[in-house]
């Protein structure tokens, strides 16, 4: 290896004194690069300023052209496709873990397809196919999966066995693999020449491109974009769309108000090789060998190789720091590893020349996913960033995506796992971003099995009872930034330590969430859910309760101290949030909703409040920490604790009432679980924290108290039929799909957003059904785990997949919730789903490729729960239907 090393180097040695992106070797151009042409001036005025002449700048460009805008101007700094996606390794992959990058993916491969006939511009695409290898059986678990979503999308797909891929690549050892993914339709394009493609139509459509233009920064009024300051002088404009790459994060902190887009730059290499002896075949197949954190693809009879590597080397930390753009070369130790591991998987290439080490850097997010949507700060700044090297598999579905929101109002599909909303600003800090994308981009290859948490920007958002929960055991996860408990490992039990207790099977938490969960169901349990997003709305008059009987589909006149559970929607009646609007006085409300809303459900209402300032909000999230106190015996303890009578004739179900407990008074007590089992939810003052949780302890005492987690409040959510947003309900799903119409105020004649998508299912029906299901012959111990994103079947035919499923500990079986459809056999329209449809099924759900059988129930079990109870515990288990 270090003679090729040295037969290398004098090879390369000459094209590092150049920075990477000024050498324009791409012959296709044909443009001499001395003579600058004389560039057009820019337009005074357009509707929308696209900045990044890349893959994702040109598709937004190409598919708002398609929509019919037409008055876009398109900046690009230097050259159009010049910057990552020109030396992007061009693998076009629909292999993948999320649905909604699965769809983007797809759609893209179907545009590259017919580009080349549409612009007449060469875009290189061969449909290759790709081959995915397992080396273990956890590996090959996760392919089954992703086989299972491909194929109920239609994408041709099959496991294969080690012979079959020595057939389709004869170059592969296959020794150590146990099998492998095959996707036939996957392709290779030249990712520039893509970019160039998309370019072309959409200036025959009238978008203005300009080259050598760089953004400054953005004008802003009044939270709206107003125009686009640049080198060459001012656009004024509506829309502005920030398609920067690595660059998105400055130019979001460049403006006069601050958008933060998290995404930080990580170097990335492949090698280029010469052809080989027999040079390869344009169509052999793509190979991507997670194990060994590698791909190889064809390269012009040659391969291009690269990886992830173990140890990353992040870029711009402190910005666009010129010394870092002239460093970016080749650093063959660095790529050592990933060369051994090409070396493995390929024995005959030690004779190979290699022309070249291309280090491209590449732009990463906290959480793997792209950034995409409106900045919840400022009214037409869109966003398209963060690929993690997944550019030009996405580019074209997000540009299309993207494009839908800005027309539109919203995208076609249920885009929330992308938005940019999912961060607030506390991702966006870059020591933060340095460090968690460090452990970004080898987790790009890392097995991802269900419910692992990133161990980077960890205990930044944390509950005052932090270190007394950790003290006791408390496993931690983390959602939005804040820590919250999945479960208390009791002292002396000793769980395996992180890496072995990956699993697609039974997990080690299972006694230990088992008995927390008995505890919920016969004495009583605490769980702190202090990151739950907490908002006040207030008025001087009654404009607060007008404003939210406007933007909330239950009514919300009612008694002082009720607490009222409602859905925020949108104008087609699905979910933008869903939450418990406690009314404090006859002029303020106490808002709830899920941790990760904290961000959009600020942006919506504050986009919507009146402009008269008579409407104040406030977001205390950080003012309260929140107790939820479950089971039979919460009434008991909390009654000792505050000397007042909690039975239900006193404190009914889904009240409040400000109280003190102990010696601290100012707290809300809610009679709601989010469970469906008994309790309350107690919102203490943060000073109050400690000294409330250590006497409601000492107190439960002789209840036997317990500490419990989130694991244990998921699976008795999801036995009680709780849907919860954000898993199973979106921004396209209805009350009247979910079995929630008692929650809308149809009768009531109060006008309301989505009341007339909702009117219009009540009269016509609904085209799917949130439905439970009860797995029949699954066994817990031995089968492997559903989670969510299975696929469903009805006699033999797929009709949906599950959103969220949990080991239910009272009925001893898994059950999963997911929607079922209905499609037409021969034309696969959407047909209605009515009761009667559900009920005469026959299920199965798809566990990576097995199916278990499933019976279908549209109520809970509510017979279940109470034959086992004492008869005056049967009393309380009426309480708190949410």
């Amino acid at each position: 290896s270090a003679r090729m090393f040295l037969r290398l180097l004098s090879d390369v040695r000459w094209r590092a004194a150049n920075p990477k992106w000024r050498r324009m070797t791409c012959s296709q151009r044909g443009t001499s690069t001395t003579a600058e042409p004389q560039q057009a001036p820019l337009p005074a005025r357009a509707q929308v300023v696209i900045c990044g002449g890349g893959i994702m700048g040109t598709s937004v460009a190409y598919h708002l052209s398609k929509m019919g805008w037409k008055d876009i101007v398109l900046l690009e700094q230097g050259r159009l496709a010049a910057g990552t996606t020109r030396f992007c390794a061009g693998i076009v992959s629909t292999a993948r873990h999320v649905s909604i990058e699965l769809k983007m993916a797809d759609y893209s491969n179907k545009l590259y397809q017919q580009l080349e006939e549409e612009t007449g511009i060469k875009t290189g695409y061969v449909r290759t196919g790709s081959i995915s290898l397992a080396q273990t059986q956890d590996r090959l678990i996760s392919l089954k999966r992703v086989a299972s979503s491909l194929h109920v999308m239609g994408i041709p797909c099959e496991i294969i066995t080690p012979k079959q891929v020595a057939q389709l690549h004869p170059l592969i050892n296959i020794h150590d693999l146990v099998g492998a993914i095959y996707v036939p339709e996957d392709a290779v394009v030249s990712s520039a020449n893509v970019s160039l493609a998309l370019a072309t139509a959409a200036s025959r459509n009238g978008v203005q491109i300009h080259e050598r233009t760089s953004v400054s920064h953005v004008t802003i009024q009044k939270g709206r974009v107003t125009g686009v300051e640049t080198d060459r002088g001012q656009i004024g404009c509506q829309y502005f769309v920030n398609c920067a790459g690595q660059w998105a994060y400055e130019l979001g902190h460049s403006g006069e108000e601050t958008v933060n887009i998290p995404v930080h730059a990580c170097e990335h290499f492949y090698l280029l090789t010469h052809p080989l002896k027999e040079p390869l075949a344009s169509n052999i197949p793509t190979v991507v060998d997670p194990d060994g954190r590698i791909y190889i693809r064809n390269w012009q009879g040659g391969i291009l190789s690269g990886g992830f590597e173990k140890n990353p080397k992040p870029l711009f930390t402190e910005g666009r720091n010129q010394l870092e753009i002239h460093n970016l070369q080749e650093d063959w130790d660095h790529f050592e590893p990933l060369l051994s591991s090409l070396l493995r998987r390929m024995p005959d290439l030690e004779a190979l020349q290699i022309m070249q080490l291309v280090n491209c850097p590449e732009s990463f997010t906290p959480d793997m996913r792209c950034v995409m949507g409106e900045s919840p700060t400022v009214q037409g700044y869109f966003v398209l960033a963060g690929m993690n090297s997944a550019g030009i598999s996405y580019g074209g579905g997000a540009g299309k995506y993207l494009s839908e929101w800005m027309v539109n109002g919203y995208p076609s599909e249920n885009v929330w796992p992308l938005d940019l909303k999912r961060f607030g600003a506390l991702q966006s800090s870059r020591t933060f971003l340095r460090h968690r994308v460090m452990e970004v981009m080898p987790l790009m290859c890392d097995l991802k099995v269900p419910r692992w948490d990133f161990q980077t920007g960890r205990q930044l958002r944390t509950s005052p009872l932090y270190d007394r929960l950790d003290a006791q055991g408390a496993r931690w996860m983390e959602k939005h930034g804040f820590e919250r408990v999945k479960y208390f490992v009791p002292p002396g039990k000793d769980l395996l330590d992180l890496e072995q207790s990956k699993t697609f099977y039974k997990p080690d938490w299972f006694d230990i969430v088992g008995a927390e969960v008995k505890c919920c169901k016969e004495a009583v349990c605490v769980i702190d859910m202090s990151s739950f997003t907490k908002f006040e709305i207030s008025s001087t008059g009654d404009q607060a309760l007008e404003f939210l009987q406007y933007l909330f589909s239950n009514d919300l006149d009612v008694p002082v101290g009720h607490v009222v559970h409602t859905g925020m929607l949108n104008e087609k009646g699905g979910y933008e949030n869903d939450c418990s609007i406690a009314r404090l006085s006859k002029r303020s409300f106490f808002m709830i909703s899920p941790t990760d809303q904290q961000v959009h459900c600020w942006a919506w209402l504050k986009s919507r409040l009146p402009d008269d300032s008579s409407v104040t909000m406030e977001d205390v999230t950080w003012k309260y920490t929140a107790l939820n106190l479950i089971g039979p015996r919460a009434v008991d303890v909390l009654s000792e604790l505050s000397y007042a009578p909690m039975t239900a004739e006193h404190f009914p179900s889904l009240f409040c009432k400000e109280m003190s407990v102990g010696y601290a008074n100012g707290i809300r007590v809610m009679s709601i679980t989010h469970t469906g089992e008994p309790g309350f939810v107690l919102y203490i003052p943060i000073e109050y924290a400690l000294h409330v949780y250590n006497e409601v302890m000492n107190m439960g005492q002789k209840y036997g108290i317990r500490n419990a987690g989130y694991y244990a409040l998921r699976s008795l959510r999801i036995e009680k039929f709780f849907a919860f947003w954000g898993q199973d309900l979106d921004a396209f799903t209805t009350p009247m799909e979910c079995g929630r119409e008692f929650q809308v105020k149809l009768e009531k004649g109060i006008d309301f957003v989505g009341q007339e998508a909702l009117l219009e299912q009540k009269q016509h029906g609904v085209y799917k059904r949130f439905t439970m299901f009860i797995l029949e012959d699954h066994d817990t111990d031995t089968d492997l785990w559903p989670w969510w994103g299975e696929p469903i079947f009805r006699n033999g035919r797929y009709v949906g997949r599950t959103t969220s499923s949990a080991y239910s500990y009272t009925l001893e079986r898994h059950v999963c919730l997911g929607f079922v459809h209905n499609f037409d056999e021969k034309t696969g329209q959407e047909l209605l789903v009515t009761t009667d449809f559900i009920n005469q099924g026959e299920y199965e759900i798809d566990i990576a490729g097995q199916r278990f059988q499933a019976k279908a129930k549209l109520y809970p079990f509510s017979s279940l729960f109470t034959h086992r109870r004492r008869k005056d515990e049967v009393e309380l288990s009426g309480y708190q239907q949410e």
